[in-house]
């Protein structure tokens, strides 16, 4: 069958949506039961975090990966189809960026200059850079088995949207241990810690997402 019929015939057919969907919440969850366990043994919550939920900080650097998690998985699920169309989602992880720039400006507005590099580097940097990939290890190898089951335009682009998925998840998932709340903190180690979990993302994406 020649490739244009063939994305005609995916493309035709409802079935396989509905079952990549499917299985990509069913590569995830194996994952993600994976990734609670080595958060449970670890880590766990911070404490007293109930008592301080209130804080905008606080709420601030729980929510944005999640909002970054909500939106890479419908968007790796887009890019996994031969005629997905990705520029909503990609518009919403746009809005998601400049709702980061923002909450940097109101930190340093409101912190003196002093503090800007204390806040920055916090006490937990390297932690952050250990942790959120190895949280994202076992979703990241769900997501992508579940892609595979996909026919990708982009193979390197859906695997690093795949990692950006599994390491939003990380992330969210460690913003409840972490103590450091500052959006400089997580403009930057959360970042660069999803950023690794991607580009491994694009890397097994381009080698095994090929069809």
């Amino acid at each position: 069958m020649k490739t244009d019929d063939l994305i005609r015939s995916l493309a035709a057919d409802n079935g396989p949506r509905m079952s990549l969907g499917r299985a990509l919440l069913y590569g995830f969850l194996p994952g993600m039961a994976i990734s609670l366990l080595i958060y449970a043994v670890r880590m766990g919550m911070r404490p007293h975090i109930f008592d301080m939920i209130g804080e905008p900080r606080l709420l601030f650097k729980i929510a944005f990966p999640i909002a970054v998690f909500a939106c890479a998985g419908p968007l790796a699920l887009q890019l996994a189809r031969p005629r997905g169309n990705p520029r909503p989602l990609v518009i919403t992880l746009l809005a998601l960026l400049v709702v980061l720039a923002v909450a940097i400006v109101a930190e340093l507005s409101v912190l003196p200059p002093g503090l800007w590099s204390v806040r920055l580097i916090g006490h937990n940097a390297r932690f952050c850079m250990v942790m959120v990939p190895l949280l994202s290890a076992a979703p990241l190898i769900g997501a992508l088995i579940a892609l595979h089951r996909g026919a990708p335009q982009n193979p390197g682009l859906t695997g690093a949207t795949a990692g950006l998925f599994a390491g939003a998840f990380a992330a969210s998932l460690y913003a409840t241990h972490c103590p450091d709340d500052s959006p400089l903190f997580v403009a930057t180690w959360y970042t660069l810690a999803i950023l690794v979990v991607m580009i491994v993302g694009a890397l097994a994406g381009n080698r095994f997402l090929r069809w």
